[in-house]
């Protein structure tokens, strides 16, 4: 099959997130193809919607589910608009997967700090469900999230299991103004409430993912704690345009994100132009 065919997947469930977001969990309407599929925490997929187009989403379910997919989505264009408009039995279109990973098998024995913003914990939940699957193989996971408002925190069901489990530690927070009499956790821009955390960088490694300016402060904020840049990573998978490198509308200086990422450490965004 040409890599420019889609693959058929039928929508199985509709989650709300918020009142922009949904995450679409999905089957493989090809019993083989549903077998044989894999993918590593990282990697995206461009899913379309017939007579719409399609859009770079990461893959934010489990590589341990089998089967199945699942991204959120945010509305935001024409596609996007048209996908958190699916319903349970509609089919969409998906290609991939695409794109490198987080090298999770490098991190274990390690502390592990995911810090996310916004819908950008879709980007890196993979890794995260990853590595609970696994916990016996990391030392420690930390994570931190954060959003505007109550309504913008994403995975609401999720943050409650971990707030009651031992094997994560969730510092939740939102911005100032977000919160509400009820709200029991932070408030406080992510950068800030890390700053407070104050992590310590020995045996440990950051994964991130969020508005690219939270995501500058972050980096900055653990680099200030000691942590150094090959051991923060994160995900640009917001730039993905094609998934194959072919268009050139993911480029960065000489870095093509489709074909060399989305997945890179700070350490090689530090060598990105200074413009980026």
């Amino acid at each position: 099959m040409s890599i420019y065919s889609p693959d058929l997947l039928k929508v199985s469930e509709v989650l709300p997130e918020t009142s922009e977001i949904i995450t679409l969990v999905m089957d493989f309407q090809d019993g083989s193809l549903a077998k044989r599929f894999s993918f590593k925490p990282g990697q995206f997929g461009l899913f379309g919607a017939f007579g719409e187009g399609e859009c770079a989403l990461a893959i934010a379910s489990s590589p341990f589910t089998k089967g199945q997919i699942a991204c959120s989505i945010k509305k935001i264009g024409k596609v996007t608009s048209s996908l958190t408009s699916t319903n349970v039995g509609d089919i969409i279109g998906f290609r991939g997967p695409y794109g490198n990973w987080f090298p999770l098998d490098e991190m274990k024995g390690k502390k592990v700090f995911f810090i996310a913003g916004g819908i950008g914990f879709s980007a890196i939940r993979s890794s995260l469900l990853s590595v609970l699957e696994n916990r016996n193989d990391y030392k420690k996971v930390v994570l931190l999230y954060g959003a505007r408002s109550i309504d913008e925190l994403v995975y609401k069901r999720e943050l409650a299991e971990y707030e009651k489990s031992s094997k994560i530690d969730l510092i939740k927070t939102v911005d100032p103004g977000g919160e509400s009499k009820d709200w029991d956790g932070k408030v406080g821009f992510v950068p800030s409430v890390l700053e407070e955390l104050a992590p310590k960088p020995e045996n440990s490694v950051a994964i991130v993912c969020g508005p690219p300016i939270m995501i500058k402060i972050t980096v900055a904020v653990l680099v200030q704690h000691g942590f150094k840049r090959k051991d923060i990573y994160t995900t640009l998978e917001n730039r993905m345009k094609c998934g194959l490198g072919k268009c050139g509308r993911c480029n960065i200086g000489k870095v093509y994100v489709c074909k060399d990422g989305p997945v890179f450490t700070a350490a090689e965004i530090a060598e990105f132009p200074p413009d980026y």
